[in-house]
């Protein structure tokens, strides 16, 4: 796990001076601490911060050239099948036994294209073809690893960081916002790939392979993608799914076990974390566990994980974390984030990743389990709704009213929002699109954005319910990922997430719930799987959640601090944001005329990051 910094000029362009690009690089270091190399050649730079996990030795340093000297790489992540490719491709001359090796092997044996076919597991690449003078840059199919790339007419930055891009001199005084981008992330809380909040700048999508030419031309095409529809018909008996997931599970995380420094997982008292641990205590008897303990008795977990982890007999760890330990990381994990973050479980994910690297360096997780296998209640919500969508909008409305007037039910959804589709991406967003219209006016959200919850024509139940676990994958997901990356990274913490690697995907994406009267047990295959490893009476059903009391502290600990960062300092884009509708609806929610707590944090968040960042 790693950062790097790729500068590819075009033709007759100019390089940055090594200094300003070792600056930039030295954003990552946090990424890497363990090696640091830059490479300068005649169109481009290379710059690495490594994370030492396999082949500790200085043979698994990058940059690092193919064997034919033709591709010179960076890459940060893993690849968890690289032994098999080893054997499969017969690759027996190599230097080191890390995957990079393996991996710039095949570049030559197959070309970069065909390489990436046959990985499994989570990375960002940056190839540059000495031969054809081509820059190419790939990412996980899960969108694990980050890649931004900004495009100049001088050439492609590509990073790690968004502030690697945005801060180098080729864009650092020419930014301009995307008012639709900076819309998305007000009611999203994140940036949505492909696209960030600046018109020139960049993600790679998950799955995309970019290839650019040294005139400047760009390809782009997707090489491992998730279909938004599949045919039902032919699903396999729930009971040997059951079994059959239990075994490829098994055989991922062996996978991802493979290391050559101190590796454990964390351990909650819920789904998904539990199965992974169960699994990897087959592979690894001596796994440690990790588990986080909280004064919340609503929240903490920490004695049903240690039910588990004696269950199991794993070497357990308990770190208790005070709200005062919580409170006083706010402002460390902002300065952690090179791009607008949201999401306010940041701030645990910050300390848990934080106290974890104290006595590990590599930790296996359970993100990923909700998502594949239709873990959120709001799944259920907008099934037991959908046939209300059936009905014209103009009919809809005032039934609606009169049925909540006359207490035959309660919910204003199918009243507010007009179709189907607006209905589902409602559940994503944490400020109601009156505000975010006023806020932002006469803009729309980004085609990307709406494809994504374009919803195909002609779906029976499980259609629907596939096509919203392929919302909540390369959606909701993605800002579960990014958290995950960004504050385990600051504390140089590599997170493997065994959900998501590409066989597990694969099966999950043929997998449904039983479904009766538009309803579902959540993640029923997973919990019949648990059951191969604990006793009933262990299993804890109804998972609490580590979460924080963030409406008390933006009302209490953290108000003077919004305050003055939202009504006393200029707002970051007020070129193109309504600031006084903006302010009004944070002085709203202090005198308790809405409850929209997480739209406060966005705004905080973004005013934060933009502060950090000597943007305003």
């Amino acid at each position: 796990m790693c950062g790097f910094l790729c500068e590819f000029t075009f033709q007759n362009q100019e390089r940055t001076p090594k200094e300003q690009f070792e600056q930039l690089l030295s954003l990552s270091k946090h990424r890497g601490p363990d090696s640091t190399k830059v490479t300068r050649c005649e169109n481009y730079q290379l710059g690495f911060h490594r994370l030492a996990i396999l082949d500790l030795t200085e043979q698994g340093n990058q940059p690092k050239y193919s064997p034919s000297k033709r591709y010179h790489v960076v890459f940060n992540g893993e690849i968890y099948n690289f032994r098999d490719l080893q054997k499969e491709y017969e690759l027996y001359s190599l230097r080191s036994t890390s995957d990079t090796e393996v991996l710039v092997h095949l570049f030559d044996l197959l070309g970069i294209k065909e390489t990436l076919k046959t990985l499994n597991g989570m990375f960002a690449i940056s190839v540059i073809d000495t031969k054809t003078e081509c820059l190419y840059l790939s990412r996980d199919f899960a969108g694990i690893k980050p890649l931004f790339y900004g495009v100049s007419n001088y050439g492609i930055i590509a990073a790690s960081q968004f502030n690697q891009v945005f801060g180098h001199p080729w864009f650092s005084k020419s930014l301009q916002l995307i008012p639709s981008e900076m819309k998305a992330y007000f009611a999203l809380g994140y940036m949505q790939a492909p696209n960030t909040i600046y018109n020139t700048i960049f993600q790679v999508h998950p799955g995309e392979l970019i290839q650019v030419s040294n005139k400047g031309g760009i390809k782009k095409e997707i090489v491992t993608h998730f279909p938004k529809y599949l045919d039902a018909s032919h699903e396999p008996n729930f009971d040997v799914n059951v079994k059959n997931y239990n075994k490829l599970l098994g055989n991922v995380i062996k996978d991802q076990l493979v290391s050559d420094v101190p590796i454990a997982a964390f351990l909650s008292g819920g789904i998904d974390s539990p199965l992974v641990c169960a699994l990897a205590k087959k592979s690894k008897p001596d796994i440690e566990t990790f588990t986080i303990a909280v004064d919340s008795i609503k929240h903490d977990e920490s004695k049903a994980a240690l039910n588990y982890a004696q269950h199991l007999g794993t070497n357990h760890h308990t770190e208790h974390v005070s709200a005062r330990d919580l409170l006083t990381n706010v402002d460390t994990h902002f300065k952690s984030l090179s791009e607008p973050l949201g999401d306010y479980s940041s701030i645990p994910t910050y300390l848990i990743t934080k106290l974890a690297r104290k006595t590990h360096t590599v930790m296996l997780s359970g993100d990923g389990g909700d998502e594949l296998f239709f873990g959120y209640p709001r799944m259920l919500d907008v099934l037991a709704k959908k046939p209300w969508f059936k009905i014209p909008f103009g009919i809809r409305k005032p039934m609606v009213r009169l049925g909540i007037k006359l207490r035959l039910w309660y919910s204003w959804a199918p009243y507010n929002n007009k179709t189907f589709e607006d209905f589902v991406f409602s559940k994503q967003i944490h400020i109601s699109s009156k505000h975010l219209d006023r806020f932002i006016p006469h803009t729309e959200f980004s085609k990307e954005l709406k494809s994504l919850y374009k919803l195909p024509k002609k779906m029976n139940k499980k259609n629907h319910l596939h096509w919203l676990r392929y919302n909540e994958f390369y959606a909701h997901m993605q800002r579960v990922l990014i958290k995950v990356d960004r504050m385990s990274m600051a504390n140089s913490l590599e997170v493997r997430v065994p959900f998501l690697d590409k066989e597990s995907i694969r099966f999950a994406w043929q997998c449904y719930p039983k479904i009766e009267k538009n309803n579902f047990q959540l993640k029923g295959l997973l919990k019949s799987v648990l059951s191969f490893h604990y006793p009933k009476e262990l299993i804890q059903t109804n998972k609490k959640g580590f979460s924080i009391p963030m409406e008390h502290w933006l009302h209490e600990e953290l108000k003077d601090d919004v305050k003055k960062l939202i009504f006393d300092t200029p707002f970051y884009g007020n070129s193109y944001t309504d600031v006084a509708a903006i302010r009004a609806y944070v002085n709203d929610f202090f005198k308790g005329k809405h409850q929209e707590f997480w739209g406060v944090w966005h705004i905080y968040a973004w005013q934060k990051w933009a502060l950090n960042e000597k943007l305003i």
